[in-house]
């Protein structure tokens, strides 16, 4: 059987105005923020105090898009008759976001929890020079990193908790027990 000529263009018609006629979900994205989830990804972070330049996230990046400089400085010894030690000290730490692909790897790997993601996405640059941010700017981003979320309150304490609560426990028991001897603490 032959279709009808004009058909097709008849359902197309329908379907342009039943939509016309739906109230529109369209957020107007520079008017209204939008809702993100609280993990989301946008910019990485740099808790620059934490940071010991391991080098780990720059030699884990698939991208090689972390650049990192550092020296070592020499460090008195903290007692009398002590070495002296050296340590690594921050010159430069940068990331190319025109490069990074957001997968999050520099950040899983940091050790020291220097490094976190942010949920803010509005750093479009006009030249994709400005799109390798500097420690000082990724210092910046840390203020919009949001709190971890709260523990489940059914899970079961850590273990360093539990002992440091058992440990504390014991210690108030024998102050209390001394108190009542009339012994000083």
């Amino acid at each position: 059987m032959s279709p009808v000529p004009g058909s097709g263009l008849a359902k197309g018609l329908a379907v342009t105005l039943r939509t016309m006629t739906r109230k529109t979900v369209t957020a107007q994205y520079p008017d209204t923020q939008p809702e993100l989830p609280p993990r989301s990804r946008g910019v990485i972070g740099l808790f620059e105090e934490n940071c010991t330049v391991c080098m780990l996230c720059a030699r884990e990046c698939p991208d090689w898009c972390i650049y990192i400089d550092s020296h070592k400085e020499t460090v008195p010894p903290a007692a009398p008759g002590g070495r002296e030690r050296s340590r690594n000290v921050l010159d430069r730490f940068a990331i190319d976001f025109s490069l990074c692909m957001y997968c999050g790897i520099c950040i899983e790997v940091c050790p020291f929890d220097a490094l976190f993601w942010s949920p803010e996405f509005e750093y479009a640059e006009t030249d994709i020079h400005e799109l390798t941010h500097e420690r000082d700017r990724l210092r910046e981003w840390m203020w919009t990193v949001p709190e971890p979320p709260a523990l489940d309150p059914g899970a079961e304490e850590p273990k360093e908790i539990a002992a440091a609560r058992r440990t504390a426990e014991k210690l108030a028991v024998q102050q209390t027990r001394q108190e009542e001897e009339g012994g000083a603490p």
